[in-house]
C-alpha cells in the first residue's frame, strides 16, 4: 500500500540536511518539473514585490520569499517533519518509534506543489507555494504536473493507494485507472444523517496514518484495509461513489 497526503501550507524552518537533490527524492523521473517550477520560484523570489502579490503573501509572511530564494542551498529535513499543522500535528511523525518512521518512509508519499509527490522520509527544503498559484514564465501546476504524476505513480506499480489529499492535489496527479485506490471522505453521524467535517478531516487522516504507521499492517486493497479497521477500532466504510471510501469520526 502507498498513502499519498497532501502538504501543509505551514512549515517549520531550517533543518540539518544537505540541500536538497532530486536524486534523493521519491519518483526521480520527475526531475524535470522539480527543476522547472524551483527554477521559477527562485526566479520569482528576486523581485519580493512580485512574490507576493502572487504568493498571495500579507505583510508577516513576505519572509517567507527567502526560503523560496534558498531553494537550491537551504538545509533539508524529513518532508514528514517539515510540515505542520493539523493533519501533521495529529500524525506526530518525530515521537513515533524508528520502526514507525521506517514504514512511513516506505508507504507514505506526501503531495507537494514544487516538488510533487516525495516520500515521508525525503529531504526537503522550506517553501511557500500552493497547488492553486500560477508561477510566470510556467504553466498552471496543473498542467505541469499531472500526466507526470500520473505516469510515475503507474510506474511505480503500487498494489493499492489510499488517498488523503485535499482534490487541488488530486488535479496535480490523478491516480491512473490501472492502479487500485480509495479516496477519503471524513465525515460524522449525527441525529440520523452524515455530515462531512472540515477541521477535524485533517485531524482524523493524520491521525489514521499514526496508528496505521504504528500497526503497520500488510494491505493491499480495500478489502484488506476494511479488515484491517475492523479490528483496529478505526471505522472505514464503503459509498455508492466508485473507489471512494469513509472515515467515521464521532460527533
Amino acid at each position: 500500500m502507498k498513502i499519498l497526503l497532501p502538504p501543509s501550507e505551514t512549515k517549520r524552518i531550517g533543518g540539518t540536511g544537505a540541500p536538497w537533490s532530486p536524486a534523493a527524492l521519491a519518483m526521480p523521473s520527475l526531475q524535470p518539473q522539480r527543476d522547472r517550477v524551483v527554477d521559477a520560484l527562485i526566479a520569482l523570489a528576486a523581485d519580493p514585490e512580485a512574490a507576493s502579490r502572487v504568493l498571495k503573501l500579507s505583510a508577516r509572511q513576505r519572509g517567507e520569499i527567502t526560503h523560496n530564494a534558498a531553494l537550491r542551498e537551504a538545509a533539508t529535513m524529513p518532508a514528514v517533519d517539515r510540515y505542520t499543522g493539523v493533519l501533521f500535528d495529529a500524525l506526530d511523525a518525530s515521537t513515533l518509534a524508528a520502526a514507525a518512521r521506517r514504514w512511513l518512509g516506505q508507504h507514505v508519499w506526501i503531495h507537494s506543489a514544487p516538488f510533487g509527490p516525495v516520500g515521508a522520509l525525503d529531504p526537503i527544503p522550506a517553501y511557500r507555494l500552493g497547488a492553486a498559484v500560477s508561477l510566470p514564465g510556467v504553466p498552471p501546476l496543473r498542467r505541469v504536473w499531472a500526466d507526470a504524476v500520473s505516469e510515475s505513480i503507474a510506474a511505480s506499480h503500487p498494489r493499492f493507494i489510499l488517498d488523503l489529499r485535499s482534490e487541488a492535489y488530486v488535479a496535480l496527479g490523478p491516480i491512473p485507472d490501472s492502479v487500485a485506490s480509495a479516496y477519503v471522505r471524513v465525515v460524522t453521524d449525527e441525529e440520523g444523517s452524515t455530515r462531512a467535517l472540515n477541521h477535524f478531516n485533517k485531524h482524523a487522516k493524520g491521525a489514521l496514518v499514526r496508528r496505521l504507521a504504528e500497526d503497520r499492517p500488510r494491505i493491499d486493497s480495500v478489502n484488506a484495509l476494511f479488515a484491517w479497521a475492523d479490528h483496529s477500532d478505526v471505522t472505514l466504510r464503503p459509498t455508492d461513489a466508485a473507489e471512494t471510501i469513509e472515515l467515521v469520526v464521532p460527533a
